[in-house]
Parts: structure tokens; C-alpha cells; sequence
């Protein structure tokens, strides 16, 4: 990735999660012992979704790459954080805070639009369950998961050619890794396009898709609710009922930390949202989507 710096800050001093040495040893190993559930719960859906030949359907298909993104998603900013941790460095480049900013808004809205894609299998599943193989073919599913990747492809590199175009006044980012709310709060430039196209953009990026995940859901209850109740209906409502809460979790957090000002986040707050979806809903993905089917 090619960008023109105009600051004159070179690095960024990541303060992280604490200054503490005991609770730095603590969240260590806290951070450390979610990192390696996400990557081994993920990376098990992964395997027994390939090797399992009853598992060859669209939802495992979205499982996978969900499991896939998910592993990048949460790589992305905690290998580093502990690694700092070890090393006792706490700075990083400004092409290397790009960068991670580009990947965390790669799969973060990659995330976002498995979810969705997910949402609606289970509403073709349960709303119109007959002609479920002839709707969900797998060229479908292939062309969903691939104009996903073109679109949040777009959406990461215009935020980066902004960003690549601020000046800083400062180096210290009261965060552990490098995010566009915290950074945007040191730029001495006008910021005002970059809160603009972030409010814009959310509108294809985040708010379609919700939108849609809650009119699926909403057709999905009632269809569950006016047929005679069956195990096999109630199961597949059921399911989709868990897949809701992880949607709620990740969609709550998501506009919590990026629908309002940058001028109006407290640093307690961002890093409280963003270990909840950078962290924690990775983590607990494998439960709600392999445990509980």
C-alpha cells in the first residue's frame, strides 16, 4: 500500500490497555487465552466443515468464511498487542497504523456482510424451506461471498487515502492498536470529510445489511409462530434466535463506537467496544454457530 504521509509524526506511541505491570501480566494472559479459543474454535469449524461431507451446504459455506475472517479480524490487532507486551515496545509506524486500519475495517465489514448473507439463508431456510436448493445454489453463495470482498475492498481503501492525507500534532494514542476514532482525534487537519464519508459509507456498509438482518428476522419469527410448532421448525427458529445475539452484540458495539462524532468518544468507551468486537465476538462465533447447530 502506497500512501503520501504529510505529518510530521513518523510513529505512535500505543499507551494500550493498561500502564500497570501486574494488570499488564493479567491481560496478557487474559488476551492471550482468547486469541488461541478463537483461532483453534475457528480453525475446528474450518476443518470439520471441509473433511465432513454432510457439512457441503451454503450455511457451512458461510461458516467457513465467516471462521476465516474471523481469525484475520482478531490477528489483526491482538498478536501485535501481545507482542508489545513481551518486547516492551509500544510505538508503531504511521504506514503500519494504516495498515492495521485498513485490515480492522477489511474484516470488520467483511464480518458484517457474512452475517447478513448468513441471516438470509436462515430466512430462506425457514420462510421458504421447498425451495431452498433451487434458491441457494452454490454459484449464488460464491458470487454473495466474492462481490463481499470487492465491496469492503473499496470501502477500507477510501478510508486509508483520507487518512493517508492528515497531519498529526500529536503521537500518543490512548488505545492498543491503532483505530480511525482514536487517530482522528490527533489530526490537526480538518477531519471533517473523513467523519463525513465514515457517516456515509455506513449507510451501504452497516445500516442496509442491519436493516435487512432485522427484516429477516422479523419474517423469520412470524413464519416460525403461524406454523403448528414442530421440532424441526422450532430448532431452525431457535438457531437463528442465537444468531440474532451475536448480530445484536457485534451491530451494537459497531454503532456505539462509529455513529457518533469523533469528538464526542471517550477513550474508555472505544476501547471497551472495540475489545467487544474485535475480541470477544470472534471468540464466541464457534459456540453460537457449531456447538449450538
Amino acid at each position: 500500500m502506497s500512501v503520501t504521509n504529510q505529518s510530521s509524526v513518523s510513529k505512535f506511541l500505543l499507551l494500550g490497555l493498561s500502564r500497570h505491570a501486574q494488570e499488564q501480566q493479567v491481560l496478557f494472559m487474559l488476551f492471550l487465552s482468547m486469541y488461541l479459543a478463537t483461532v483453534l474454535g475457528n480453525l475446528l469449524i474450518i476443518l470439520t466443515s471441509i473433511t465432513d461431507s454432510h457439512l457441503q451446504t451454503p450455511m457451512y459455506f458461510f461458516l467457513r468464511n465467516l471462521s476465516f475472517v474471523d481469525i484475520c479480524f482478531t490477528s489483526t490487532t491482538v498478536p501485535e498487542m501481545l507482542a508489545k507486551y513481551i518486547l516492551r515496545r509500544q510505538t508503531i509506524s504511521f504506514p503500519g497504523c494504516l495498515t492495521q486500519i485498513y485490515f480492522l475495517i477489511l474484516f470488520a465489514d467483511m464480518d458484517n456482510f457474512l452475517l447478513t448473507v448468513m441471516t438470509y439463508n436462515c430466512f430462506v431456510a425457514v420462510c421458504h424451506f421447498l425451495h431452498y436448493r433451487t434458491k441457494m445454489i452454490h454459484q449464488l453463495c460464491v458470487l454473495l461471498v466474492a462481490g463481499s470482498w470487492v465491496i469492503v475492498n473499496l470501502n477500507a481503501l477510501l478510508h486509508i487515502l483520507l487518512m493517508a492525507q492528515l497531519s498529526f500534532y500529536a503521537d500518543t494514542i490512548l488505545h492498543f492498536f491503532c483505530d480511525m476514532s482514536p487517530l482522528l482525534k490527533l489530526s490537526c487537519s480538518d477531519t471533517q470529510l473523513n467523519d463525513m464519508m465514515i457517516l456515509t459509507a455506513a449507510g451501504p456498509i452497516i445500516i442496509a445489511p442491519f436493516i435487512c438482518i432485522l427484516i429477516s428476522y422479523i419474517l423469520i419469527t412470524y413464519a416460525a409462530l403461524k406454523v403448528p410448532s414442530t421440532k424441526g421448525e422450532w430448532k431452525a427458529f431457535s438457531t437463528c434466535a442465537s444468531h440474532l445475539a451475536m448480530v445484536s452484540l457485534f451491530y451494537g458495539t459497531i454503532i456505539a463506537l462509529y455513529f457518533n462524532p469523533s469528538s464526542s468518544h471517550s477513550a474508555e468507551t472505544d476501547t471497551a467496544a472495540t475489545v467487544i468486537y474485535t475480541v470477544v465476538t470472534p471468540m464466541l462465533n464457534p459456540f453460537i454457530y457449531s456447538l449450538r447447530n
